[in-house]
Parts: C-alpha cells; structure tokens; sequence
C-alpha cells in the first residue's frame, strides 16, 4: 500500500465511492468534508469507531479552502467577551505548532494605530464598553490592555513571545513604509498555516490510516480487517433519505445508493441547512458571511511588510490584514452577508476595497489589477445572527441534535460555526458527543498527537541534517529541503516515487513541481479533477504559477493515474482556465502573450 489515500487503480473506478458502495453501513456517518469534518473522521477512528465520510465537491474545497491562512488566538474575540474562546484558540494554537509545525508557523503580526477615527486601527475590545453606544476610537491605551490580557491566554503554551508597543519613530524604524501618520504599532504573535489544503490533506490521510491499523476492532469488537474502520471519498453528495438511511449520489459516475449509520453528523459548514433539507428537515442555524481575499505577486509590498501581517481594522469596522505568504502578499478579508444558494466570489468592488486599504498603510505603494495572481472568497460557518453586525457574531461553535425522520433511531448532529484554529478540540467535542450516543469510550485523545508529516519532523539543525542525509539520495539536498517544507516528514514517500520515476522531469512552465512528484500525488490522494490538484495538493494556483503551458503538462502528466482519455484532458484544461481567466487571469493571458 503506498498510503492511506491510495485508489485501487483510476478515477473511474473510483474506489473510494466502491468501498462506501461494499459496506454501506457504519456506526458513524459525516457528510462534509471540510477540516472539521475530516477532523472529526480522524478523532472517531482513532477511538476504533466505524465511520465514513463523504464530501459532495473535493476535500477542503468549501469554506475550509477560502480562508485567510491563519492560526490565531482570536485576540478579536476580546470585544465579544468571548474568554473561552480565546483560551481555547490559544491552547490550540499552540499546541498546533508543536504537532503540525510543517504548516503551522509563527507569525509576528503588527497593529498600525492612527490618531484619526478615519483610519482608526484598533485592538478590539469592545467589551469594555459591553457593546453598547455609537462605534467609537479605541486608541492605544485600550490596545494595550487588551494585548495585557492576551498575552495572559497566550502564555501558558510559552511558545511565543509577549507583545511589544512602540511609538511613530521606532515604528518607522522597523517598518519604513507605513503611513507616517501612525502614532504607535503594536506587535503580537499568532501563526500562520501556509497550506491549510495539504494541513487538512495530513489529518485525513491520519484518519484514513487509523482505521486500517492492524487488529482494529469494529462493532462488537469483531475483527474488522485492513481498510474496513475508516472511509472517505469526496464528490458524493447526500441528496435525500431512503430506506433508513441517506441517499448519496457519485457525481463522477452519477451512481446512487444508500448509506446507513446510528448517528450522522452534519459538518457541511456554511451548507448545514442545506444539508439538513435534504435530510428532510427545515433548519435555520447558519448565517455565514462572505469574505473575499487576493494574492499578489508584488516584490516592493512584500518587503514593506517586513516578513510580518499587517493586522487592523479599518475605519468601516473590518477587520483586515495584508501579509505574506508563499513569496506573495495576502489581502483581506471583507465580512458581508450572503445568501448559499448563490455563487461566492470576490467581486471588483472588493478588489477596490483592498487597493484602498493598502494605499491606507502603505501609501506610497502602488498596487493594481496586473499584480493580483489569485483572488478567492468563502462562506464562515457562522451561526444566524439576526441584525448583529457581522463582525461581532460569535466564532464559537454549538451542537445541535435531532432524529432522522425517515427512521426515527438514527441520531443527527448539526455542527453550527467552527474554526480552523480550533478544529482539533472541536472535533474531540463532537467525538465525544457521538461516542456518547454509541456507548462507547474514548481511548485516546489527538492532544499532542503529531499530525501527517508533523511526526518526527526535524526542529534543530542537526536533526534537519540528519533527516537530509537520510533522505537526499536520488534528489539531492537541495530538492530534498524544498520537499521536507512542502510535506513534512511525508515527503520521504514522495522522494521514493520520485526516484522510482525515471522519466522525472520539471513541469513546463514553472519550475515549482516536477513531473513525478505530481504523479505521485494524483495516484495516492484522491485526485478527480485537474483543479483538484492545482488548487488543494499543490500551490500553483495561488502562487500564479498556473499559466496555459504548465496546466497543460500537469493535465497531460496526470491524466494515467487519473484514468482521463484526450476528451477527459481538454475537458479538464479548460475547466481549469475558466476559472483563472474568473480568478487569476493575468498569468493565463501573460502566458500566452509568451507562447505568441
């Protein structure tokens, strides 16, 4: 086996959808696949729960796949008077750079602080006022007080350091370009999750794998057998109830059947009511709200920002942050609310909006439409909220239980909010909710559990050059240390593909990939669509790196382990650039202008 995603020969056997299909029973059932869903698949297995999951797009393509890439504290969540969950995005933040520290990095994040309600960027703490009376300027002294109070939930990981608050000159000193008419900054640190796809990609192949250990046990603790606990295929979609169970159809195949199991869980994020109509129940939890981001591909903006988040709030109550990321500059986020049965984008009104606030910042940095390599936006799962602002509803998170009405035995959990700092100790939550209903017991908690490539990942130099002497042969240091950053410690089973690849070369177009290595991801990872890839195993979209000759390689260096004909490739390459001519076009056209 060459890991837990591994498909039994191509996509249009979609073995995935098959093994759902040979056993469509379990105790457990999660219809969603975002990070908490796959999450809560991970914790379940782990105890030696049946479970299945599916997903009715790709894994992590919904609201887990549009966020602003970080893993923070919530020092925002001060003005809600929400202490619990600071402590808990604290604990968890924390604790995820010990187990994931692959992709969970430190971030020095930076607050300018202006004179003038205009520009106003404050810390937020609104609870002192108890959110009562007209919005006003929250200067430095409450700043600070709130950074007090943050450092006093932060510190008990001691894992990073306490803020610091300076005035106008020293902040210029450290930050030349900002707007001179700052009066203070004030810098804290949270972390930052540079590939939050290939992070949920860890958890679910975790999950996957602990269901196939050797001895697991299913119900009534018989002898369950390699592959049989934990199952998952994405692009299967719950579409009604029937026969006791859910009615789910491939929408690769258009194959339906029907999945059965003693408790379903409802983890379909911002989609929950929708999930749940078609459970056959009428609910109004969510009242997610839309936030729209762009990537840009700007060398000057980039060394402006110093290596750190810019984080603020404008003078319209946003909250907003620019940051680096992946050699690129990361711009959001808007907070407007917005209706799941239409279509979620990030519209050129927003692009205006994040032009000004950069002007706002950096005010002698030009920044324009040519620049933006990607631009993306997604739904928060956030609960309904009647006529609260959308910036001070709660990111905490609830159960809701029911009966699926078809049967009147199976139990259904509607998780409402959800985040993804907290998605760990969300997840052994929810678990403990279910295992509650199976009468079962936990055995072991994911605390401190090393997440995919998070395991035995080097933290010193000398155990850096001890993993890259073990693994650079056939690749070479160099290579070896761009794959250990790209997949933790998993990267060793991407080095073994690769060199058992002899006909190895580099993308055209870009040289960010090679050949085998993306072989290697589209046969072990569930891959189904060219987008899949470009978007959620690797970082070519984001970065820009996807111009008409690369997406053209990849589709045609994918398409065996994809099981894709000469229709299925030109299908799926145009696909793919409708929706970067939509969402990153300027490389598409640039690369093309090349070709001519």
């Amino acid at each position: 086996m060459k890991g837990a995603f591994m498909t039994a020969g191509p996509v249009r056997g979609r073995r995935a959808f098959a093994e759902l299909v040979e056993r469509p029973s379990a105790q457990v059932l999660i219809i969603g696949g975002g990070i908490n869903g796959i999450a809560t698949m991970r914790d379940l297995a782990m105890q030696g729960i049946d479970v299945m999951l599916i997903e009715r797009g790709d894994y992590v393509s919904g609201a887990s796949s549009a966020s602003s890439h970080m893993i923070h504290g919530g020092i925002r969540y001060l003005e809600n008077g929400e202490f619990r969950l600071v402590h808990e995005s604290v604990t968890e933040r924390n604790g995820l750079l010990h187990i994931a520290p692959h992709y969970v990095k430190p971030l020095k994040t930076t607050v300018p602080i202006f004179s003038t309600f205009s520009g106003v960027l404050s810390a937020p703490l609104r609870f002192l006022r108890h959110g009562a009376g007209a919005p006003r300027e929250r200067g430095a002294a409450l700043i600070k007080i709130g950074l007090v109070i943050y450092d006093s939930f932060s510190r008990g990981g001691g894992r990073l350091p306490r803020h610091e608050f300076l005035r106008r000159r020293r902040s210029l000193e450290k930050l030349p370009r900002l707007n001179p008419d700052i009066r203070y900054t004030a810098t804290y640190y949270d972390a930052s999750m540079q590939d939050p796809e290939r992070l949920a990609l860890d958890v679910l192949h975790d999950g996957l794998k602990a269901g196939r250990a050797p001895g697991a046990l299913g119900p009534g603790g018989a002898e369950m057998g390699s592959g049989a606990l934990a199952r998952a295929a994405n692009y299967v979609e719950a579409i009604g109830v029937s026969g006791g169970g859910v009615r789910v159809r491939d929408a690769v195949s258009g194959e339906e059947a029907v999945l059965t199991a003693s408790v379903i869980v409802n983890a379909s994020g911002p989609w929950t009511d929708l999930t749940n109509d078609a459970l056959g129940r009428d609910t109004h939890f969510m009242g997610g709200t839309k936030g729209s981001h762009i990537v840009l591909d700007h060398p000057e903006l980039l060394a402006a920002t110093g290596g750190r988040e810019i984080f603020f709030e404008h003078s319209d109550g946003r909250i907003v942050l620019i940051y680096p990321l992946n050699g690129r500059v990361l711009v959001g986020t808007t907070d407007l609310e917005h209706d799941m049965r239409e279509p979620v984008t990030c519209t050129e009104e927003e692009v205006d909006y994040f032009f000004g606030l950069v002007r706002h910042v950096f005010p002698d940095i030009a920044v324009d439409r040519t620049q933006i390599v990607y631009r993306f936006a997604g739904v928060r799962p956030l609960p309904g909220h009647g006529d609260v602002a959308p910036g001070f509803v709660s990111r905490d998170y609830r159960i809701e239980r029911a009966t699926l009405s078809s049967t009147g035995t199976a139990q259904v959990l509607s998780l409402v909010g959800g985040k993804w700092t907290t998605f760990r100790a969300l997840a052994e939550h929810l678990s403990d909710e279910v295992l509650g209903i199976l009468r079962a017991r936990r055995v072991v908690s994911t605390k401190g559990v090393p997440i995919g490539g998070g395991a035995g990942y080097p933290r010193t130099a000398k155990a850096l050059r001890q993993w890259l002497t073990a693994n650079s042969a056939g690749v070479g240091r160099e290579r070896a240390a761009r794959l250990l950053a790209r997949y933790g410690t998993r990267a060793s089973e991407v080095i073994t593909a690769i060199r058992a690849d002899a006909s190895d070369r580099p993308i055209r177009g870009t040289a960010a990939y090679s050949t085998a290595e993306l072989r290697h991801l589209a046969a072990t990872e569930h891959v189904v669509h060219l987008d899949d890839l470009l978007r959620r195993r690797t970082n070519l979209v984001f970065t820009g790196d996807a111009g008409r000759e690369s997406v053209r390689d990849v589709a045609e260096t994918i398409a065996p382990a994809c099981g894709w004909d000469a229709d299925d490739i030109e299908r799926e390459e145009a696909a793919v650039l409708e929706m970067l001519e939509r969402q990153g076009r300027y490389r598409v056209e640039e690369s093309a202008t090349q070709r001519a």
